[in-house]
């Protein structure tokens, strides 16, 4: 089975691990490869819809891994027990939507060892949320597929409540990647940098007869200024 770009980064961040859970599986892929690699030696696919875990069971099947993989019906981790998974697996849906599967498994939170989590929007609230909420981000990966950025984040738990104040801006963009001057980021920086010079440059002549469109200039010539900013730290 080959995976896309963004699963397989997704599958190598996944530690060597007794068990695994993956919400939100759609076809099953990802549980599928994590048992077929050794990295977990059984696995759940989970989710919330019957036709995407029907998929799911096709391709534990055709892999032969009916005794390794179990399929759950599931609304995101309510029907996962503590002591189930070791680590699990949430990728390809919204940020806020991440959240909200988070909060409403807290019964979860303290016994899994590592999330991998790969929002597909929302994600400096994502962020955000997961340090207010304990849960560092241990390492970053930024995927570039089919024109769009993905990122992957591997996320622990700290319950020592000893986290400092951030503010916003902080976690805008990661300084796990800026710290490994990740290439993949460098790209998106300049794309995003180019799209904020537009947008700054088309609201000049509207700042001029609405304070509205003024001030979404001045906003994006601020997150124009913390742009560049990132891209020298990176050189």
């Amino acid at each position: 089975m080959r995976l896309s770009d963004r699963l397989e980064t997704v599958v190598s961040m996944v530690r060597p691990a007794e068990s695994a859970a993956d919400i939100g599986t759609d076809h099953g892929h990802v549980p599928v490869e994590l048992v077929r690699r050794g990295t977990v030696k059984r696995a759940l696919a989970m989710d919330v819809r019957k036709g995407p875990l029907s998929r799911a069971e096709e391709s534990v099947a055709m892999a032969g891994l009916e005794n390794r993989i179990e399929t759950r019906l599931s609304d995101g981790l309510e029907k996962l027990s503590p002591g189930e998974a070791e680590a699990v697996v949430i990728a390809g849906m919204g940020g806020e939507l991440m959240i909200h599967i988070l909060e409403q498994g807290r019964h979860m939170w303290d016994s899994v060892g590592q999330w991998i989590l790969s929002p597909q929007s929302e994600i400096p609230k994502m962020r955000k949320w997961l340090w207010d909420n304990g849960f560092p981000v241990e390492k970053e990966e930024m995927v570039f597929e089919d024109g769009k950025f993905y990122t992957i984040l591997s996320v622990g738990r700290k319950r020592e409540d000893d986290r400092k104040e951030r503010p916003e801006r902080f976690f805008y963009y990661s300084q796990y990647l800026i710290d490994a001057k990740d290439p993949v980021f460098l790209k998106y920086l300049k794309e995003e940098e180019e799209k904020l010079c537009s947008l700054a440059e088309s609201l000049g002549p509207l700042g001029a007869h609405s304070e509205r469109a003024a001030a979404k200039k001045r906003e994006a010539e601020e997150d124009l200024r913390y742009n560049r900013e990132v891209q020298n730290e990176m050189q």
